[in-house]
């Protein structure tokens, strides 16, 4: 594990090409229901062919249940949270999304940027999509351990304090169950590969699921 994440801070950082994926399709008369992704290059599928990542598989398994759903993936590779925090706005007014699942912040920990200051974007970036009448489902990452023990637990700790603060659900890790088995990555040894896209979307459906079935900030769901 402390190999992979080791791994993850070096290739991960360097990753500064930008990468815009996006899943959505010309709506059909039918949507109602929008769910945006605003990641980075975990979920912009890096590396992946086209259709392989896990956007496109909750795209798949949503429209299959309905046609009521649409996915847009807005994820750029190598964002941070202050260039999310500068383009959310101009984003939620272009997609109008029912649920934003915000996937930010693990650039700027492997920077070693001030915690406060990754704290205050996300948080920033929450607001606006509340503000936008959008629910937000917020996903973890965690650093590597050479980064020291006091700057790593606090860097795992912003994403829980902001979903209790503003009751977001959350899901605490987004390489849950996989992060240190190599036969997940693709040869940088730090980005998913596609056999790992299936367990993302297995670490973000738990809750997403539940969103979608309670109707938080949903019109005529019909998910099951």
């Amino acid at each position: 594990m402390k190999n992979f994440l080791i791994a993850l801070s070096i290739l991960l950082s360097a990753v500064s090409g930008i990468t815009y994926s996006s899943v959505s399709v010309d709506t059909p008369p039918t949507v109602s229901t929008t769910v945006m992704i605003y990641g980075d290059s975990l979920s912009a599928g890096y590396g992946l062919p086209q259709k392989a990542g896990w956007a496109n598989l909750l795209k798949k398994r949503l429209q299959t249940q309905s046609s009521v759903y649409q996915v847009i993936n807005v994820s750029i590779s190598g964002e941070t949270t202050l260039g999310g925090r500068n383009r959310i706005e101009q984003t939620l007014k272009a997609h109008h999304p029912n649920i934003v699942i915000v996937e930010l912040g693990i650039n700027d920990g492997l920077r070693g940027l001030p915690i406060k200051s990754i704290h205050d974007n996300l948080e920033a970036i929450v607001e606006a999509c509340q503000r936008n009448k959008a629910a937000i489902l917020l996903v973890g990452m965690r650093l590597p351990p050479n980064y020291g023990t006091a700057y790593t637990q606090k860097f795992r700790d912003i994403y829980p304090q902001i979903a209790k603060r503003h009751k977001l659900k959350l899901v605490p890790f987004l390489l849950e169950g996989f992060g240190d088995k190599l036969e997940y990555f693709q040869a940088d040894r730090m980005h998913p590969n596609e056999r790992a896209q299936g367990k993302i979307l297995k670490n973000v459906w738990k809750d997403l699921h539940k969103m979608l079935k309670s109707n938080q900030g949903i019109r005529n769901s019909v998910i099951k």
